[in-house]
C-alpha cells in the first residue's frame, strides 16, 4: 500500500455539509408576498458545495436584497445561467471564458469509496491509496462524473458475467449504493463521497488521483453591482472594502465613518513611517519642540523631573 499522505485542502468552504439548514431560501408560511420588483439574487451550487457560510455573510451586509440559493447538477450549471436562472453559481471548472468569468475557489481531492468489507477498510483512517492499489477492481464511473473527463479510469470496467462492459449507472448516489455491495469501489470528489455518504462505505483519499476545480462563475455580460458584492464576500473582503452595492462612498470614507479596513501591509508600513517622524504635520511639531528646546526658547520643552521654565532674570554674576 502506499504512504499515508495528508489531505489538500478543504473540499468545500465548510467542512458541515449541513450548514445550509438555517439558511432561508423562500419566504417564511404567512409572510407577506415579496414585492417583484425588489432586488433579488439567485445563486447556484452544485451538489457537494456548501455556500451556506457564504449566504450568511450576505444576509448580514444586505439584509434588503433576499438570496436564493439554487442547487443544480454540474452539467446544468452552464445552462442556468444562460436561461437568467441564476445570477451567478459555485460550479465545477473550467467554463468558456468568452462567455463567463470564473474565480477558482479551491482543488478537491479526490478518494476511493469501498465497501466495508473491502480489503482497503483495513487501512488506517488517515491513510491513502494509490491507483494501483485498485488496479484489479471495477471502478464504477456515474454518468453525472466530474472526474474524468478525457482522463484515463483506474481499475478495471465493471462487466457482466460473460465479459460485456456494462453501461454507467445514471448517479453518483446509484455508484455509492453499488459499491456498498462489495462489488468494485468508485472514485469520487471528496464532497460527494460524503454528500453520500452511509454507514455500510467508507473512503480514503487517491495519492495520484485527479483533482476537481471549484469556482464561483457568472456571465461576463452580466457583471452588476450585486455579483461583485458576492466576489467581495468570496474572497472574504470586509464591508469596507466591497466593490459592489454596498461599497462606501467616497464622501462617507473621508470623514472617517467608514473607509477601506487597513491590511497587515499597510498597518506596518504606517507604524514604520510614525517611527521615522509620521505625518508632515506631526514631523513639522515635533521639529519646532527640538528647535525651541536647543535654543532656550519659549518653545522649550522642560525635561527631568524638577525642569523648571528658563527664567527671564539675568544671573547675577561677578562683575556687578
Amino acid at each position: 500500500m502506499s504512504q499515508p499522505v495528508p489531505d489538500v485542502g478543504p473540499p468545500a468552504p465548510g467542512d458541515d455539509l449541513d450548514d445550509l439548514a438555517d439558511v432561508p431560501t423562500s419566504a417564511e408560511p404567512g409572510a407577506p408576498a415579496a414585492d417583484p420588483d425588489a432586488p433579488r439574487f439567485r445563486l447556484a451550487y452544485v451538489p457537494g458545495a456548501t455556500p451556506g457560510k457564504w449566504a450568511s455573510v450576505w444576509r448580514e451586509r444586505l439584509p434588503d436584497v433576499p438570496l436564493d440559493l439554487v442547487q443544480v447538477e454540474s452539467a446544468d450549471v452552464v445552462a442556468a445561467l444562460a436561461a437568467g436562472d441564476a445570477d451567478a453559481a459555485i460550479g465545477r471548472l473550467p467554463v468558456d471564458k468568452d462567455v463567463y468569468s470564473a474565480i477558482p475557489l479551491y482543488e478537491e481531492t479526490s478518494v476511493v469509496c469501498f465497501s466495508r468489507d473491502h480489503l482497503l477498510a483495513a487501512l488506517a483512517d488517515d491513510e491513502a491509496v494509490a491507483a494501483a492499489d485498485i488496479a484489479q477492481d471495477p471502478v464504477w464511473v456515474p454518468a453525472d462524473d466530474v472526474l474524468f473527463a478525457g482522463r484515463p479510469v483506474p481499475g478495471v470496467v465493471p462487466a457482466d458475467p460473460d465479459g460485456n462492459p456494462l453501461d454507467r449507472l445514471p448517479t453518483t448516489a446509484d455508484v455509492v449504493a453499488t459499491v456498498a455491495a462489495n462489488v468494485g469501489v468508485a472514485v469520487l470528489p471528496m464532497s460527494l463521497a460524503r454528500l453520500h455518504r452511509r454507514k455500510d462505505v467508507t473512503y480514503r483519499p487517491l495519492t495520484d488521483g485527479p483533482t476537481s476545480p471549484v469556482g464561483l462563475v457568472w456571465p461576463i455580460d452580466r457583471t452588476t453591482d450585486l455579483v461583485e458584492e458576492l466576489i467581495g464576500i468570496v474572497r472574504g473582503r470586509t464591508v469596507n472594502s466591497s466593490r459592489g452595492r454596498g461599497a462606501p462612498s467616497a464622501g462617507r470614507a473621508q470623514d472617517g465613518t467608514t473607509g477601506d479596513a487597513p491590511t497587515a501591509k499597510t498597518g506596518r508600513s504606517g507604524v514604520k513611517n510614525q517611527v521615522k517622524g509620521g505625518p508632515a504635520g506631526a514631523k513639522s511639531r515635533s521639529a519646532a519642540g527640538r528647535g525651541g528646546a536647543k535654543s532656550g526658547g519659549r518653545g522649550a520643552v522642560p525635561r527631568g523631573k524638577g525642569a523648571r521654565p528658563a527664567s527671564n532674570k539675568k544671573k547675577k554674576g561677578k562683575g556687578r
